[in-house]
This record gives C-alpha cells, sequence and structure tokens, in this order.
C-alpha cells in the first residue's frame, strides 16, 4: 500500500510540473514575448468585434474581393490539414481546371500556381504578389476603381516572408480585402 500511494504521489507530482507548469511557463513566455501571435493574430473592428485572424485563410467569392487559394479543408480551421492527394490525382487535376476556367486562364495569361493549388494546411491566408496582381483587373472592374490604385494596395501590403532571404513578397488576404473596402 505504501508504494501505490507513493507512486500516486510522483504522477500527481509529475503531471502538475509536465503539464501544468510546462503549459502555464510556455504561455507565459509567449505573452511575454509575441502576445499578438499568442492570442491568435486577430483582427478586430472598431467595437472590438473579431473579423477574422491573420493567420487563417478566409473563403472570399465576391468578384470585388481578392481570392484566396483554394483550401483542402474548406477554410475550416478546426479541420487543418492538406488533402494528402497525389500530384497526379484526377481529383486534383479537376480542381487545378476549375480553378483555371474561374479565374479565366489562358494560354496567354496563365494563372499563378498558388491560385490554383491549395496549401499543405489549407489555409494559408497569403498569396503571392503575382497571384494578386492577377486578380487586379477584375477587382478594379468590380469595384469601379482605376487599376492603378488597387496595384498599388498589393504593392502597399506586400511583404517578403523571409525578410531579405528571399525575393518573393506574398500578401495577407484578409488584410487586402479589408483595405479594399477602406478606399
Amino acid at each position: 500500500m505504501q508504494s501505490l500511494l507513493a507512486s500516486i504521489r510522483i504522477a500527481v507530482a509529475t503531471m502538475l510540473i509536465c503539464v501544468a507548469g510546462y503549459a502555464t511557463a510556455v504561455w507565459a513566455v509567449a505573452q511575454a514575448i509575441a502576445p499578438d501571435t499568442a492570442n491568435g493574430s486577430l483582427i478586430t473592428r472598431d467595437d472590438g468585434t473579431v473579423i477574422g485572424s491573420r493567420q487563417v485563410a478566409q473563403a472570399f467569392t465576391r468578384p470585388e474581393y481578392f481570392w484566396p487559394r483554394p483550401s483542402a479543408v474548406d477554410y475550416d480551421g478546426a479541420g487543418a490539414g492538406g488533402s494528402n492527394l497525389s500530384p497526379t490525382s484526377t481529383a486534383v487535376a479537376d480542381r487545378g481546371r476549375e480553378m483555371v476556367e474561374r479565374y479565366g486562364a489562358t494560354a496567354e495569361n496563365p494563372l499563378p500556381a498558388d491560385l490554383a493549388a491549395a496549401s499543405g494546411a489549407g489555409l494559408d491566408p497569403h498569396i503571392s504578389e503575382a497571384g494578386a496582381l492577377y486578380q487586379v483587373p477584375r477587382i478594379a472592374e468590380a469595384r469601379g476603381l482605376d487599376r492603378t490604385r488597387v496595384e498599388a494596395l498589393v504593392s502597399d501590403g506586400a511583404f517578403a516572408p523571409g525578410g531579405f532571404l528571399t525575393d518573393s513578397r506574398i500578401v495577407n488576404v484578409l488584410e487586402l480585402n479589408l483595405a479594399l473596402d477602406r478606399l
């Protein structure tokens, strides 16, 4: 009986240290170093209503908005994950053809790859700068805006994800659409 009680005490102490203590320490460090990221990178209205997150894609389908990458999980943040389909899968090819048709891409005006292919998690909130610029004519026409104004918005929102380590630039679709609404 003595060894059973000792074992229970050791198990409880281990759980308190390894579960509660470690989780609390990680939470405290995250809150101290990067509170916005630790709390979900939420974007809110002036009244505090949450609009979305900088880290999770949302489905935009109206012509006056930038559209995100396709999502293998239908933009469901609770079910992030890829499709696990092979690149040679007919389902992947069909989705690619559907996206090419949706954007009206042609051989003379090819669709940037990120607009036809889902990201690994299915929730990537960014598209390439080229992917955003590809959508400018549709958005400018739908909103009655000058194309150069929309292009400038894309350029202003674009950034290099690795800082100086890369030449490729990306834009956050939600932030870009919110900037469009502010125009």
